[in-house]
């Protein structure tokens, strides 16, 4: 009978920290986020390039497509007309204007995305959003990366309230 204990104990233990490790492999790593933006943004690039005034967005708007993986998602800004082009999980924000968008601090901050036209290596922001299911707004940081010598820019984004924005940058240094 003891026996029996033990192993109903050791089974539970087991089962928690196995729930442990499976949420936290729900969050999306900042390497994770680079390669993906990076991977969106060379195949919008091509896409552009193969059919010229007319990229395929479409497979930016899925929600449940390869675009949309743990807890983030990849968002497309045209900068050229300054409008969300693609969002997979909020698709009324498709069309707005992204230079207009406020934080839920008040704060403007969409325009930073467009900076990553004029930087190589894209840049990485931060801003204060709702996370999914709340009106409260988190710290959420996001990468943004041009997508070839088109007028869009890639990204995508995390909650977090430890990482700072220059370890990130170096991290983007690292993975060019």
């Amino acid at each position: 009978m003891p026996d029996r204990k033990i192993l109903v104990v050791l089974g539970l233990a087991l089962l928690i920290w196995l729930s442990r490790v499976a949420t936290a492999q729900e969050k999306a790593t900042p390497e994770e986020i680079i390669g993906k933006v990076q991977e969106a943004a060379s195949i919008l690039a091509k896409s552009a390039e193969a059919k010229p005034g007319g990229a395929s967005l479409q497979q930016f708007d899925q929600k449940h497509g390869p675009w949309v993986w743990k807890d983030t998602y990849i968002f497309v800004v045209d900068c050229g007309q300054a409008i969300i082009a693609a969002h997979p999980v909020n698709p009324e924000l498709i069309g707005k204007d992204a230079m207009s968008l406020l934080d839920t601090k008040g704060h403007p901050f969409f325009w930073q995305v467009c900076d990553a036209l004029k930087k190589p290596s894209g840049i990485w922001m931060q801003y204060w959003w709702p996370k999914p299911g709340q009106k409260e707004g988190s710290r959420k940081i996001s990468y943004a990366l041009r997508a070839g010598g088109t007028p869009y820019v890639v990204g995508a984004g995390m909650y977090d309230d430890k990482l700072t924005i220059a370890d990130l940058e170096k991290l983007t240094q690292r993975s060019k």
